[in-house]
Parts: structure tokens; C-alpha cells; sequence
């Protein structure tokens, strides 16, 4: 197996960037958002960008086609050549196929669809629980990192506020949009072959040691 062609699928709130970060230093792969892509496709004014932008600058979604052939022109460079680690798309099952079927075209395929699950309660406890101070912002958690004073950041004694993001009936409704739209990508992967599942519910140690070893195993796997 000579790449490591990865999806981080899960709720918000899960982890999975946390994973993100650990394994882009374990593999040296490169990150990719599709937010990040897409903007930085419209920066540097690629064909695709410019017309990424006609879409966003009328306030449309931008269609799956076009954000599909915007990733595969990235995973197409050298930078990707050894794998890759794509996080927020695919979000639908359409997607998910047209993925597929481009990075056919490209004689690649995934290595793994990696979920970081983690229970609705879980998730609205986590993202409605932070607190971020208006200065530098400096996170904190009700809960699990407390500042010493009440709504003051440690750091800088600036006050500490609640995202709109982070408010409970918003948490509501982006675990409802996770729900109805790419949990199908689950079951997707799984019928493929290509899901592995990963308990969110545990400390990012232990999701991150359970993620090398299922790694580890597959490049054994591929290597026999």
C-alpha cells in the first residue's frame, strides 16, 4: 500500500480535526478542508476557482461536480502524491460516488474512511460548553478547563463569550443537517469496505493510538 488515500468522517465536535492534526505529523500528508480547497481556489483564481466563485458570490451552494473536480485537482499535485487526509467532503452519498469514481480516473483509490463517532449528548456538551475570550481567542470549557475566574481569560483577563456556533439550538441543528445528510456516507463506506470506526467518546490519546494501530494493520494488510 504506498499511499495513505484518508476520509475523516463525524459529528461536529467529535475530534476529528484533533485526529487531523496528529496524524498529518504521524504521515506528513497533507490536510485537506474542503472550505480551505475551495478558497484557495478562488484566491489564486484557478478556471475552476473563477467559476467556484460565480456560484458564491450569487450566495449558491456550489454544485458537487465542480467541487469535486476542484478536490481531485488538488489531490492531483505532488504535494498528494503519497496520500492525502480529506475532511468535510464527501457529505452525501452523490458525493461520496463521485469521488469515487474520479479518483478511478486517476488510477487511486481510498485507503479508509475513518469515523470519529461520538453521542449527541457528547457533542452538545463539548461545542456548547466552550467559552472564548473576546481578545485573543483563548478557549475554555465550562466544564472540563474552567477559567480560575468566572467568564475572564487566564491569559489576557479579557471577557469570555458564547459563539452563535457554539449555542445549544445551533449545535441542535448542525448534528440535525450531520444526521440527515452524511450519516448515509456511513453506511456508503461500510458497505464498501472501507469504514473504520473510532469511539469520540474517549480521550484524543486513546482515539489517536486505536487510529495508528487500524493504520498499521492496514499497511500490513496491503503489504502481504
Amino acid at each position: 500500500m504506498s499511499e495513505l488515500n484518508l476520509i475523516l468522517l463525524g459529528p461536529p465536535g467529535a475530534g476529528k480535526g484533533t485526529q487531523a492534526e496528529r496524524l498529518v505529523d504521524d504521515f506528513d500528508l497533507p490536510y485537506l478542508a474542503t472550505g480551505d480547497i475551495l478558497r484557495q481556489a478562488v484566491k489564486d483564481e484557478t478556471e475552476l476557482g473563477r467559476e467556484a466563485k460565480e456560484y458564491m458570490d450569487r450566495g449558491d451552494l456550489v454544485p458537487d461536480d465542480l467541487i469535486v473536480r476542484v478536490i481531485v485537482d488538488r489531490l492531483n499535485t505532488d504535494e498528494a502524491s503519497d496520500g492525502f487526509i480529506l475532511d468535510g467532503f464527501p457529505r452525501t452519498v452523490p458525493q461520496a460516488e463521485a469521488l469515487r469514481d474520479a479518483l478511478a480516473r486517476l488510477d487511486r483509490s481510498l485507503t479508509a474512511a475513518l469515523l470519529v463517532d461520538a453521542s449527541d449528548e457528547e457533542v452538545m456538551s463539548r461545542i456548547s460548553g466552550r467559552r472564548i475570550c473576546v481578545k485573543a481567542g483563548h478557549v475554555y470549557h465550562v466544564e472540563t478547563d474552567p477559567p480560575k475566574n468566572d467568564g475572564i481569560c487566564d491569559q489576557d483577563g479579557s471577557r469570555l463569550v458564547q459563539r452563535d456556533d457554539d449555542k445549544p439550538e445551533t449545535v441542535q441543528k448542525r448534528l440535525s443537517v450531520y444526521h440527515d445528510q452524511t450519516e448515509p456516507v456511513i453506511g456508503f463506506y461500510e458497505d464498501a469496505g472501507l469504514l473504520r470506526r473510532f469511539d469520540g467518546n474517549r480521550s484524543p490519546e486513546e482515539v489517536h493510538d486505536h487510529i495508528r494501530a487500524t493504520l498499521a494493520t492496514l499497511k500490513l494488510e496491503g503489504e502481504l
